[in-house]
Order: structure tokens, then sequence, then C-alpha cells
């Protein structure tokens, strides 16, 4: 005899199959990884899927994914090291002269292109929260929180839980959230970061500047580069260690580091993490070009404040970006 599915569960999809793209961004937010963040959400519906029948509505089907997800979570996280970025490591500014070092030993934090994980708001300021909670400073600064301390802050303070909502999903009391999240701030205040100061940093008119920052990688203007960066600028680039502090300090680098010359490095447009990012590629000797690096920008005051350049070719595949430029490929005006 054939088995008939119930009714119940052939209404799951139907109520949860929309909140995917959410859950994908939470799963980053907690693990530094997209593709751990894909791996976890399909666990996170396995295991949903299996206790549906038992799923009494006491919440709404998003609260009790998001409760299934962060546990999740926090079980795949046990035993693994936090994902950062060079600048996390705790080595000073290196020298644009030193020689590159890289470490194939770091688990490094990745990007994440804005298809897989920007919501898909249309009020303005729910548009603002969400692109602000997956920005790649705020992600690269949860990393340095435990399992759920990271888990805390991010259902309070990015998905506006109510204390006895996240007490509920972790299994914990309403005084040991409130004092997780107060830790929680505690260490991202060390670090100047908060969801309010990323909010302060966004740059509405930022088009005339990408421009000219694109045309002046395609010219290798060193002096129109460190132009339209802040004075504070950081650039960093894994699975490279090393990580490069002043507009100056960069200049030098790109100057003397970066392989490309004038009419060397067309970039390709996409958005990473909620932010500007560029797929850089560096021409061949048959006059294509080939991908070299993913650039993802912070932008303040209308200059370059922080560039984090992925040497992982893989990436623009994941971005959507071609495998290969023309040697005709239309170059900046």
């Amino acid at each position: 005899m054939t088995e008939v599915s119930t009714p119940a569960l052939d209404d799951f999809p139907g109520l949860t199959d929309s909140y995917r793209r959410e859950l994908t961004a939470h799963c980053y937010r907690m693990t530094g990884s997209v593709h751990d963040a894909e791996d976890l959400v399909q666990e996170t519906f396995l295991r949903a899927w299996r206790a549906y029948e038992g799923f009494e509505g006491r919440s709404s089907v998003r609260t009790w994914l998001y409760r299934i997800a962060t546990n999740v979570c926090l079980t795949a996280l046990e035993g693994k090291d936090r994902r950062p970025l060079p600048t996390g490591l705790g080595a000073p500014a290196s020298d644009p002269g030193d020689p590159l070092a890289q470490s194939s030993e770091v688990s490094w934090l990745e990007p994440a292109p804005d298809p897989l994980v920007a919501g898909e708001a249309t009020d303005p300021a729910t548009i603002v929260a969400e692109r602000e909670g997956i920005r790649l400073a705020f992600v690269a600064a949860l990393q340095y929180l435990p399992a759920r301390q990271r888990a805390v802050l991010i259902l309070r303070d990015v998905l506006r839980w109510k204390a006895s909502e996240v007490a509920q999903a972790l299994e914990t009391t309403e005084a040991a959230v409130n004092s997780a999240l107060q830790r929680a701030h505690a260490q991202l205040g060390r670090a100047d970061l908060t969801m309010d100061t990323l909010e302060e940093r966004l740059d509405p008119g930022q088009q005339d500047l990408l421009d000219r920052y694109v045309k002046a990688f395609w010219d290798k203007d060193i002096n129109a580069i460190v132009g339209m960066l802040t004075a504070d600028a950081v650039w960093e680039m894994p699975p490279f260690t090393g990580w490069y502090t002043g507009a100056e300090a960069i200049g030098r680098l790109i100057d003397t580091q970066c392989p490309g010359g004038v009419n060397d490095m067309p970039m390709v447009a996409t958005r990473a993490n909620g932010q500007p990012a560029f797929g850089l590629y560096m021409r061949q000797p048959d006059g294509t070009f080939t991908p070299f690096h993913l650039q993802v920008l912070t932008i303040r005051d209308s200059r370059v404040e922080h560039v984090a350049a992925f040497f992982d070719t893989d990436l623009f595949e994941r971005f959507g970006l071609p495998a290969r430029l023309p040697a005709d490929h239309p170059m900046p005006a």
C-alpha cells in the first residue's frame, strides 16, 4: 500500500521556504562561513521537518525555525576556532615592504553574496537594520564572542527578540541572557563596533567614488587610490596574514607588491555583506583577464575606510562573476 503523507507535512514547504534566506543570514552571522551556513540551514529544515507534526503553534513558524537554527549553530560551533580576518590575529600592522606571508591553517572569515543573505524588506528602516547585521566588520567582530554570547547578541540586537524569547530559545534564564548581552556589548565596545556605529557609517552617495576607484586601479594610479582612502584606512587580504593601515602605506603596498601594471586590472562590480564589492581581474599573456581577488569595501565620509581583498578565486563563481574576461572587455571611461 502506498503511504500517504499527512496534511501537516504537505504544508511544511509552503510555511517554511520563505524563511530560507534570512535563516542563511542568521547562520552566517553565527559561523562567519557561507559554506557552513548553507549546510546548517539544510540541517535546520531537516530537523524542523522531522519535528513539524509536533509543532503546536505556541510561537510563530519563524521564531520556531530561528530557535532550531540557533541551536544547530551552537552545536556545530562546539570546539571550533573562530573565523578571523588578518586584523583579528593579534599582530601589529605590517610594513608594505615586507615579504607577504600566507596561512592555510587559519579558517578565514568568508564574504557573503548579497542575494544569499540580504533581506527582501521594502521598509527603509528594516533594510538598514538587515544590511548592518551582515556587514563584514560586524560579522568579523561577532567571531570574537563565545558562541552563546554571539547567539544572544544576534537574537537581541539584530532580530530584536525579547529577553524572555531568547531565554526560551536557549533554555536558560532571562538573567543569564541579560548578563551575556552585557558582556557581548562590552567586547564589541572595546572594538568600537556596534550596530549603532555601523549605521552612522553608511554613505548613500557612493557611486562616483566607486567609479573613480575602478578607474584608478585600471590606470594603476597610486596617487588617485591613496586620495580615495581615509587617513586611517585598513587593507587586509586573507589568506595573507599581514594587514596594513594608513593611506600612504596601502598605496606603497599596491605600488610595490601588486603584480599588475597599467591597464592590467579591470574590476567587475558585485555586492557582499550589504557593501560594495568588486571582482578584480589580472591580465594574462594572451590579453584576457582571469580572477585575482575579491574586494569588499567599507565607505565612510565619501572615502574608502576598509578593504578586505579575498584571495580565493573560487569566490568568483559563488558571486556569479565571470571566470574570465575577454581582451576587449570594456574599460572604465
